[in-house]
């Protein structure tokens, strides 16, 4: 017989009763009802449950065992007793009665629970995350993670790409975010990068000659923490050669669509996969006030600024802003005159907490508007909204003034809120139990940086420009449209990329309109410049953010959910306790010295 094991916990059915068994795995629960001791053994397959009967000379040693200890333990499989039967354990029909144990790794006390839930927060959890893992839940997030990734890497290799792996320590890319340096003890001074992307070594790849390439590839970037966004995170990175937007689009779809239609019940509930329409960024802002929409709110918002700027309209809260260049954005809010006053009321709140005066509106009802700024809007002008908006009596629209792109933005956030105070079995609820995914497309090429206060790239600086190099040298810069895209998924930014820029000579140019001269250009991305400069085809890819894909399956709201390990909001691992203080003779091999801000250094004094 094994020394260990010869089933797994979630293995042993009724065809094996009267068999002599051996398992072993962690204690999930011990009970001893009047002299026999009940205990659930598991393992990451399952649970069995095993009985020492009463006066079994096992009694007394394994009754003083914890929770969590691991064991072995050998015995004869019984069925259960038709009452007794469990249907809600695959092993339910069966018991193991001991007559050996030993005992493998005992266990202290544990911070919390795993065998029910007990609230732990994320700290403990986090400090603790070999005993979190062991839970229920997030042993099947991390093994849909795995299921997941797997699928991933089946379905590429089935479309002939070849997965790479590219390097760690690289030199600094433009990804929009802080990169994480690692001093050169051999080149005092300098510094790596480690990867917010692997943007350059895929585009040379291209110009290697590989034609279709793909990696579960790992990136670092410097941001601050939030749910949906970790310093190191993986995506599933593409890139391909002579290829169209379209054709990326064609060749990526399929594989996304599949993963999420195999994983689809995963929480029991099957959730439909629906692919809408593609959608330009700047219908995407107007009607849904964020470049990453969550479709399945049924709320648009419509531009209602030519209402309040007629000479009939005296509301000059919002006069006042359009005469500076502002807009009014609206959001029609269908049926809701029955609702009550504390609707109205809540929203308002809402608003006055984002930081606004409020969120105004008008209810139209028995013919007629009502609400705290209906009075400023005459009858004709009330026709006007009516008409703009597709208002019918019973609706209400809310209002939102501001400059254009602090109106969308806020108006985007209106629409969320408004959705979600509507009462369960509205019309306009949020959709359940689907996926909703759409191409947002026609990025603007640049943006006017505010507080540089001159033109940048508004998104990634090696996409190619939808007009090439005429529209470079002919538009004005924020009227350039570049061949980007992002793929969306319920509010959820799943996928960035573009079609490439391959030549030099247009690289040479978009980046001088962005203010960075040959000489930087060189200097940051000579080895890509140079290649194009030895034949480098038309190629474009994109990449998915694989965590947040499981995050999605898992119905997670944070990301932490979906990892094995991680390190908490401020990127401390309190496991393994990092970052660290390092060793002055660490620090002199590498040529360091510290500047840390005053407080820090008392403290570490």
């Amino acid at each position: 017989m094994h020394d260990f094991r010869t089933h797994n916990c979630a293995q042993l059915r009724k065809d094996d009763v009267d068999q002599t068994v051996r398992l072993s795995g962690w204690i999930h629960k011990i009970r001893d009802h009047g002299g026999v001791l009940f205990i659930d053994l598991r393992d990451t397959y399952g649970l069995t449950q095993c009985v020492i009967e009463e006066g079994s000379p096992l009694i007394e040693t394994v009754g003083s065992w914890r929770n969590e200890s691991v064991i072995t333990v050998t015995g004869k499989v019984k069925a259960r007793d038709d009452a007794a039967v469990n249907p809600k354990m695959e092993t339910g029909e069966i018991e193991l009665y001991i007559d050996e144990a030993e005992l493998q790794g005992a266990a202290d006390v544990i911070p919390f629970q795993v065998a029910d839930e007990d609230g732990a927060g994320e700290e403990i959890r986090l400090k603790y995350r070999y005993i979190d893992l062991r839970r229920e839940k997030m042993q099947k997030n991390i093994r849909l993670r795995n299921n997941v990734t797997r699928s991933m890497r089946d379905r590429m290799h089935s479309q002939d790409f070849q997965e790479f792996q590219t390097p760690i320590l690289t030199a600094s890319s433009p990804e929009g975010a802080r990169d994480y340096l690692v001093p050169s003890r051999l080149h005092p001074g300098k510094f790596y990068a480690l990867p917010q992307a692997p943007q350059q070594f895929k585009q040379l790849l291209m110009m290697s000659g590989f034609d279709k390439y793909f990696q579960i590839a790992p990136c670092f970037r410097d941001e601050d923490g939030r749910a949906d966004r970790l310093a190191e995170f993986y995506q599933l990175d593409v890139e391909m050669s002579f290829v169209t937007q379209e054709e990326v689009h064609a060749t990526i779809q399929p594989v996304i669509q599949g993963i999420f239609e195999e994983f689809a019940d995963f929480t029991g509930d099957k959730r439909k996969v629906e692919w809408m329409p593609n959608l330009a960024y700047k219908d995407a802002m107007l009607k849904y006030g964020s470049d990453k929409p969550d479709l399945r709110n049924p709320l648009e918002i419509v531009d209602v600024t030519d209402v309040f700027a007629r000479d009939d309209v005296e509301f000059k809260a919002f006069k006042g802003v359009i005469a500076s260049g502002g807009v009014v954005r609206a959001i029609r809010a269908p049926n809701v005159a029955d609702q009550p006053r504390s609707f109205f009321d809540k929203l308002n709140s809402w608003a006055q907490g984002e930081g606004a005066p409020g969120l105004g509106y008008v209810l139209f009802k028995d013919g007629e508007g009502a609400g705290p700024i209906a009075k400023f809007i005459p009858a004709a002008a009330q026709g006007a909204l009516k008409e703009t908006a597709g208002l019918q009596d019973g609706d209400a629209i809310f209002f939102v003034c501001n400059k254009e792109k602090d109106a969308a933005k806020f108006a985007g956030k209106a629409r969320d809120a408004i959705c979600d105070a509507l009462p369960e079995g509205h019309e306009a609820q949020r959709e359940s139990g689907t996926y909703k995914f759409c191409w947002i497309v026609d990025f603007p090429m640049y943006e006017f940086d505010e507080t540089a206060q001159k033109i940048d790239f508004s998104h990634n600086p090696f996409s190619m420009p939808q007009g090439g190099m005429a529209d470079l040298e002919n538009k004005d810069p924020e009227d350039i449209y570049a061949w980007q895209y992002d793929c969306v998924c319920n509010g959820f930014e799943l996928a960035s990329g573009a079609i490439r820029n391959h030549k030099p000579e247009i690289m040479e140019k978009a980046f001088g309109l962005a203010g960075y001269g040959k000489d930087v250009l060189e200097a940051e991305f000579g080895g890509m410049l140079n290649a194009m400069r030895y034949g480098a085809p038309p190629h474009g890819g994109l990449a998915f953010g694989l965590d947040r894909i499981v995050m999605l399956l898992a119905d997670e709201p944070n990301l932490r959910e979906v990892y094995a390990f991680v390190m908490n909001g401020q990127y401390e691992d309190q496991m393994m306790a990092a970052p660290s203080p390092v060793k002055p003779d660490q620090l002199k091999d590498l040529h360091l010295k510290l500047n840390l801000p005053k407080e820090k250094s008392e403290a570490a004094a």
